[in-house]
């Protein structure tokens, strides 16, 4: 027996900062000439806030597992990674800073310090993303999606798009953020239970019987045109086609019979207005009504509201209340919660306004995208339902404007003279609100003066083209074709109504196609009680004190252990002390093993042909599970494996002929130590690769998945019960009798079908026959 190859008792997290500073010197690099099948990765572009959630840590840990899992299916991969550094997040985060909103800024000065502050915070991301193991392209392959030639592509897909008809200008009821002072879309808004009066308010009828209708929103009164009720509700049932005076102002409103009324709740009777909700969105075309703008886009009651004008929304709210209520017109006045629609960012509840901007067409082609997702692999199937139904709930098209500075701007120019929109040609990035325009003259009018526009894009429109730029867009148009859809969309399930539906959206309108062949969801990080994790609760878990406690191997393996895919899981530093413990095993078993010289063997015993039956199995159900993108499967099958069948069974029965040097035991020790390293490779990149060049040699990230082999295949497999079952009883009766383990035992009877392992088993136990 030679001296071990590898160092202490334990696995320790220095180890990673040594292994992290070789992969440095030795990066992955992507062979754009291989002859292997390429498998392209569209990496989600985090957003440099500084500091990742630990939930996005385990997150992002799977899409390296899939990186290192298809090199290792002998895929040439490609893995970018990029930073998602446009929006409002950092806008709000400047404004905060020195107190004073965008809009009093300079704009140049305050995009300045937005690219300082985002620098900054990049640098910390990037480094966290290299110490969790990330094995991406941080050079070749990196973007930026504030770059310039990241924004040229995108504002060159617009152009493109916008010559197919899809982008329009036009006066449409948008989702408003007044704090963030800009429209919104759809997949912004999130809607939270805030308090508020549910008022009952009586309507006049014009020529007699009037109605009390029920409004959490009386500022809207001067933009209600209609009031809908049941059919089936029997209260209203003589009110049908009734018109009704609409208090304090007096407009004439007819009441419709209409299955969205809700007669369980108020008064059952509810005013349709420009605008409450979605409802009133869709009901306003339904009912062809001409809808009138009350509030403006600073939050402000329009000229329409009569006297309201110029007060914000909850001044006039309360100010119609308490004048409604001196007139007596109000009946009942009810406290509640109400679920409101608030931005997802500054958490303002949301107004529904008319605004001229641009939108871009996407209730027309929602049947072609449904269609298209049936050519998409889901992982896990169901996450499937997220898109689906994220699509029906669509009402709008989608408002691609929005009023901010640190965003990729709009490329157009306006003519002065006849208001003719002009597009310049694709290939650079353009800033109209600055830049010279690239026109001599109006095509229409002949003019030669020009006004640039001043807006900027959904930050959506940016990261919608991730896929594209994963995949080489505009930058090698022959590699583009030939690889094109991209392999592997992994994301949160967060996002599905976003980032996957308007990448949905974007590929079929630019080229006509799915965007992925492959969509991996991710379940939600939450805490150990299954609660959200939020600075409020007091609950959010750093990573970086796990990292430097327990080290990255520890939280990949949690991650992968904890759930199946798709799955939301539940954090907890116990847990991922627990998985610190399976790694000092898999280490201990190694240090073992490599005590012992590899040699070749002429023939195996009974007990090699068992434990290489059930290595078989393992390899086999790892290999399933890796094949789906299912670390869960490979990952609890390795611990199981190692901790309970292969350390405690069979390392124990053989130990002694290892210590005698018998070549079939070692042989099998250390083909069954290169297969488990081969396995967890992908889960555990730092420590199967530190083994792996200390025992072997080279590294284990060059190596492939090792394959189930027909030759391995015993019936000697069937008798793992019985071995387990026997040695555990052995255990149990010297623990029984104050017997140590390595103390002899008498009066133990061997079950005749392990009589093939007699003699290891009695040397294991020390039975006295």
């Amino acid at each position: 027996m030679a001296e071990s190859k590898l160092p202490g008792r334990r696995w320790e997290v220095t180890n990673e900062e040594e292994l992290l500073q070789l992969w440095k010197e030795n990066p992955h690099r992507f062979n754009k000439d291989t002859t292997k099948q390429i498998f392209t990765i569209d990496t989600p572009p985090p957003y440099p806030s500084g500091a990742w959630h630990i939930g996005a840590v385990a997150h992002y840990s799977f899409i390296d597992m899939i990186a290192r899992t298809m090199r290792m299916r002998d895929y040439e991969v490609l893995f970018p990674f990029g930073l998602d550094r446009n929006g409002i997040n950092i806008e709000l985060k400047i404004e905060r800073k020195f107190n004073k909103p965008l809009h009093e800024f300079d704009r140049e000065e305050f995009i300045r310090l937005c690219r300082e502050e985002v620098d900054r915070q990049s640098r910390i991301m990037i480094a966290m993303a290299r110490r969790i193991g990330f094995s991406a392209d941080f050079e070749e392959y990196y973007y930026e999606t504030d770059s310039p030639e990241y924004r040229r592509i995108s504002q060159a897909i617009f152009i493109e798009l916008y010559h197919k008809g899809l982008f329009y200008r036009g006066l449409r009821p948008s989702f408003y953020c007044p704090g963030c002072r800009t429209p919104i879309a759809e997949a912004d808004i999130e809607h939270v239970e805030l308090p508020s009066n549910l008022l009952h308010i009586n309507f006049p009828g014009k020529d007699g019987e009037g109605m009390v209708v029920a409004t959490t929103r009386p500022e809207l009164l001067a933009a209600c045109r209609a009031v809908i009720v049941h059919p089936e509700d029997e209260r209203y049932s003589g009110m049908h086609g009734r018109t009704l005076l609409v208090p304090p102002k007096g407009q004439e409103v007819e009441v419709y019979a209409h299955p969205a009324a809700k007669p369980d709740f108020g008064t059952g009777a509810a005013m349709i207005c420009s605008y409450g909700d979605t409802m009133d969105i869709r009901l306003f075309r339904e009912l062809n009504l001409e809808p009138v703008a009350v509030i403006d886009s600073e939050g402000r009651m329009t000229d329409a509201a009569g006297k309201y004008a110029g007060m914000k929304v909850a001044e006039a709210r309360r100010a119609i209340a308490a004048d409604l209520d001196r007139e007596g017109l109000v009946t009942k006045a009810e406290r509640m919660e109400h679920k409101t629609p608030v931005c997802e960012r500054s958490k303002d509840p949301i107004e529904f306004v008319l605004t001229e901007d641009w939108h871009m067409k996407q209730l027309d082609v929602l049947s072609e995208l449904t269609s298209l997702i049936d050519g998409m692999s889901f992982h896990p199937e169901r996450h499937k339902q997220l898109l689906l139904d994220w699509m029906d709930s669509l009402t709008i098209d989608w408002p691609i404007g929005r009023k901010r500075y640190y965003h990729t701007e709009i490329p157009l120019w306006y003519c002065e003279g006849c208001g003719e929109v002009l597009v310049p040609e694709p290939g650079r990035y353009y800033q109209p609100w600055k830049d010279p325009p690239p026109f001599e003259s109006c095509p229409e009018c002949g003019g030669t003066e020009f006004q640039g526009e001043d807006g900027v894009f959904d930050t959506w429109m940016d990261s919608s083209n991730s896929n594209l730029v994963a995949c080489l867009y505009m930058r090698d148009d022959e590699f583009f074709r030939a690889h094109f859809p991209t392999s592997i969309r992994p994301q949160g399930r967060d996002i599905v109504r976003n980032w996957l539906y308007y990448t949905l959206l974007k590929s079929y309108s630019l080229l006509g196609k799915r965007p992925f062949e492959h969509v991996f969801i991710s379940g939600m990080g939450l805490d150990e009680f299954g609660r959200a994790m939020h600075k409020s609760l007091g609950n959010v878990i750093e990573p970086r004190p796990i990292l430097e406690k327990y080290g990255a191997d520890a939280l990949r393996f949690w991650a992968a252990s904890e759930t199946n895919v798709g799955e939301d899981f539940r954090i907890s530093e116990e847990k991922i002390a627990g998985s610190k413990k399976f790694l000092t095993k898999i280490w201990n078993v190694a240090r073992f093993i490599s005590s012992f010289p590899e040699v070749e063997a002429r023939e195996l015993r009974p007990s090699e042909e068992w434990i290489l039956s059930e290595l078989n199995r393992l390899v086999d159900d790892s290999r399933g599970g890796y094949e789906d993108f299912n670390f869960f499967i490979p990952a609890n099958r390795i611990r199981e494996f190692l901790w309970n069948l292969f350390a405690p069974h069979y390392i124990e029965m053989v130990k002694y002929r290892a210590y005698e040097g018998d070549a079939g035991c070692v042989q099998t020790l250390h083909q069954i130590l290169r297969d488990l390293l081969r396995l967890l490779a992908p889960i555990c990149p730092f420590i199967s690769d530190y083994i792996w060049r200390e025992v072997y040699g080279g590294t284990v990230h060059g190596e492939m998945l090792p394959k189930p082999m027909e030759m391995r295949e015993s019936k000697l497999r069937s008798l793992t019960p019985a071995i387990v079952e026997f040695n555990s009883s052995v255990w149990k009766e010297k623990k029984k009798r104050g017997l140590a383990l390595k103390d002899a035992i008498s009066g133990v009877a061997l079950p005749k079908e392990l009589m093939p392992f007699a003699e290891e088993l009695t040397k294991m136990h020390s039975i006295r026959w």
